[in-house]
């Protein structure tokens, strides 16, 4: 059963039975991943992986006050359906920074989840825009709006003021932008069709997400993890989380054992793949709107 979405006290035009579904499981993918025990570096239900600021709590804050931004994302889309896919952004931001700012006012000023207000706020406002809203639709509608993001604002006028800017300038890791304005390639061609795979074979939900996040963790080049250990802890969390699949990644008898000696390495390391985690939150969102076809 669906969580409630957390109520609004705005009384905008109702959304229909579709796009109701789609922001509560958006709002759900941010629950899922939170509570997904045991993640390498993240917080969960057993600790605060590599984090000192924040806890379980303020992600489930954060949740709360994202849900209730979530569907005024696809009303904006649906608004803006008759635009060209290049003019959306710029209308789409000032909804972004207000989800942002009560974010940040629930959790007390710690960034929680930044980068998937960022993803959502894309896929919902795509939802809202798309008379078919498949997987794949949504992707490429992301990609359309996105289109020319990465350059001008990591390319061109690089003052090195956003995080996003230094380490694009650093190392070039192009982060949420660039897999926005690619479509989200990781998801739609890694981790959605072997999550799908997963449960096809009956396989755990929890395992499947977990080794999702390891196949995330392996391929992505996330910016969480660049900032705090540079490209050497990135690329040796590439290939850990690489070797802990080959291994058999979160199933088997000693599954669960070494994601926690993995989440301890990560914490002793101070690397946190919040990056990856963002698009596991992706993931699950399209999983639950994936069609038949994708899923035989």
């Amino acid at each position: 059963m669906l969580h409630s979405l957390p109520a609004s006290s705005a009384s905008p035009s109702p959304l229909s039975a579709a796009e109701r579904r789609f922001a509560l499981y958006a709002y759900r993918a941010l629950l899922t991943e939170v509570n997904l025990t045991p993640k390498p570096g993240l917080v969960d239900r057993d600790n605060n992986g590599a984090h000192q600021d924040m806890h379980i709590g303020h992600f489930y804050r954060s949740a709360r006050a994202i849900g209730v931004w979530l569907p005024r994302f696809i009303r904006q889309g649906r608004q803006d359906a008759a635009l060209p896919a290049d003019r959306v952004l710029a209308r789409l931001r000032p909804l972004g920074l207000a989800c942002e700012n009560h974010m940040f006012r629930a959790t007390g000023g710690v960034n929680t989840h930044k980068g998937s207000v960022f993803a959502l706020g894309l896929l919902c406002c795509a939802f809202g825009r798309l008379p078919s809203p498949t997987p794949a639709a949504l992707c490429a509608e992301v990609a359309a709006i996105c289109q020319g993001v990465t350059a001008r604002e990591l390319q061109r006028n690089n003052a090195g003021q956003s995080a996003g800017q230094r380490l694009y300038r650093r190392f070039g890791l192009s982060g949420a932008r660039g897999e926005a304005e690619a479509g989200f390639p990781l998801v739609l061609h890694g981790a959605l069709p072997r999550y799908l795979r997963r449960l096809r074979q009956g396989d755990n939900a929890q395992s499947a997400l977990q080794d999702c996040l390891l196949w995330l963790m392996a391929h992505n080049g996330d910016t969480n993890v660049a900032a705090r250990g540079g490209m050497a802890g990135l690329r040796w969390l590439q290939q850990r989380a690489a070797q802990l699949l080959a291994q058999g990644g979160a199933g088997g008898r000693d599954g669960i054992a070494r994601l926690r000696q993995f989440d301890a390495e990560c914490t002793a390391r101070h690397l946190s793949p919040g990056g990856s985690a963002d698009l596991l939150i992706v993931t699950w969102l399209l999983a639950q709107i994936s069609p038949p076809a994708l899923q035989e």
